[in-house]
């Protein structure tokens, strides 16, 4: 199995370099990792003490980051290093104030997880969620050098928990020092495999959206748009999902509600296709300097076509949807459901914990066609009692939360 591994990191490897010539994404993904060791290396005295956090991607490292930003105050003389394997998360993160070092993981060869310890000499790895890499998990194990796992969450599908009587995937897994599970069914599932090192600890990400609705979360743009009115904000939509709100807003979008949509890709002409649907008034972020302030207050729909303001126009909505559910799986549903709003999400929700809670609690609402989508939107615009209820569970469920990252910082002290 082990050399099935290898052969197949450096295939991927091949692929990606090969697919670099016509993929943005790829290209990026070879090209950030050029000259690696020497980057890692500027950063870095040999003297220096680092603590390592791995993020797959930006969703996990906005997971990591009540952990990283905890390390940076508690122990203000280590440096922390932050390494990515997509570059969704790193192109967007590169120059994040929190961390000194911040990295492009090489690919997992025996060779590369030696050079990178060489080069990085961490005192700790701190895996978010999941992505297990396992010749750098079996290098360091045999350099003593220590690594956990936060937030992470299993399910039974997966390769560790097959019952072949000799699992590689298992015997590699069983490497790491802890795993601070999100529930009881992934501490079962490690348990049932002989790895008792794991302490439930629930999601950092409730630690990070607790801290947002603190923040200042005003946008002069969004009062004007918003006005008087009820809001329904769209997070991180596609197509399919923005095609279930045409009708609602061709037909039935009354003079108190209006629509902010954030795509998830700032495609010109996806979003061009879908404005040329709808026939009530629109504005687009990038055209606000040359919109005037009655347009902007007469327009019924906005579209967020930017990135990092989500999380503050979250604060103005009465109502959110999460897209994604009718592709891969939702996005983060958690941003907005911690300002009291009801979610309503598309139906491939079942691999996030927090989506399948949301829904026990009855602040979150998954549909599968429009018409169970008119349904609960009807339901949720038109009886304002319901909405504000369905709010309060959805906002007491994030602040009622475990407090993860202090679970995992009491256990780091005794380590670091």
């Amino acid at each position: 199995m082990q050399g099935f591994y290898n052969i197949s990191i450096k295939a991927y490897g091949m692929a990606l370099k090969l697919a670099s010539n016509f993929n943005e994404k790829a290209k990026l993904w070879i090209n950030g990792r050029d000259n690696w060791e020497e980057k890692i290396a500027s950063k870095l005295s040999k003297t220096d003490k680092v603590l390592w956090v791995h993020c797959s991607s930006l969703g996990e490292f906005e997971q990591g980051r009540p952990v990283i930003e905890t390390l940076k105050e508690k122990y203000p003389t280590h440096k922390i290093a932050v390494s990515f394997f997509s570059p969704s998360g790193y192109e967007i993160r590169k120059n994040y104030q929190g961390a000194d070092v911040i990295f492009y993981l090489p690919l997992d060869t025996k060779s590369n997880a030696e050079k990178l310890i060489k080069v990085l000499h961490p005192e700790i790895l701190i895996l978010v969620k999941y992505e297990y890499w396992f010749n750098l998990i079996s290098t360091l194990h045999q350099h003593k050098i220590p690594t956990i796992v936060v937030s992470s969450i299993f399910r039974e599908s997966q390769n560790f928990f097959k019952k072949d009587g000799n699992n590689w995937f298992a015997k590699k897994l069983s490497l790491i020092n802890h795993f601070f599970v999100q529930n009881e069914k992934s501490k079962n599932l490690l348990d049932s495999i002989q790895i008792t090192q794991n302490t439930i600890a629930g999601d950092t990400r409730f630690d990070r959206v607790k801290q947002i609705i603190h923040q200042d979360n005003h946008l002069d743009f969004m009062e004007t748009f918003k006005q008087h009115s009820k809001f329904i904000v769209v997070g991180s939509s596609w197509p399919k999902d923005e095609e279930l709100f045409i009708e609602l807003i061709n037909q039935k979008l009354t003079n108190d509600w209006k629509i902010v949509f954030a795509p998830h890709n700032l495609n010109d002409a996806e979003i061009n296709s879908f404005l040329s649907k709808i026939n009530q008034k629109t504005v687009k972020f990038s055209d606000l300097e040359k919109t005037s302030q009655q347009d902007l207050i007469d327009s019924k729909v906005f579209i967020l076509n930017t990135i990092g303001l989500l999380s503050k126009v979250y604060a103005y909505a009465d109502i959110t949807y999460i897209g994604g559910g009718f592709g891969a799986g939702i996005h983060n549903t958690l941003e907005a459901v911690t300002y009291g709003n009801p979610v309503v999400f598309g139906p491939k929700y079942k691999k996030f914990q927090e989506a399948v809670d949301l829904i026990a609690v009855g602040g979150g609402f998954s549909i599968s066609n429009q018409t169970e989508f008119n349904k609960i939107m009807n339901h949720l615009m038109n009886d304002e009692n319901f909405r504000k209820a369905s709010g309060k569970k959805a906002g007491d469920f994030v602040q009622n939360s475990p407090n993860a990252t202090k679970i995992i910082m009491d256990y780091l002290a005794k380590i670091i």
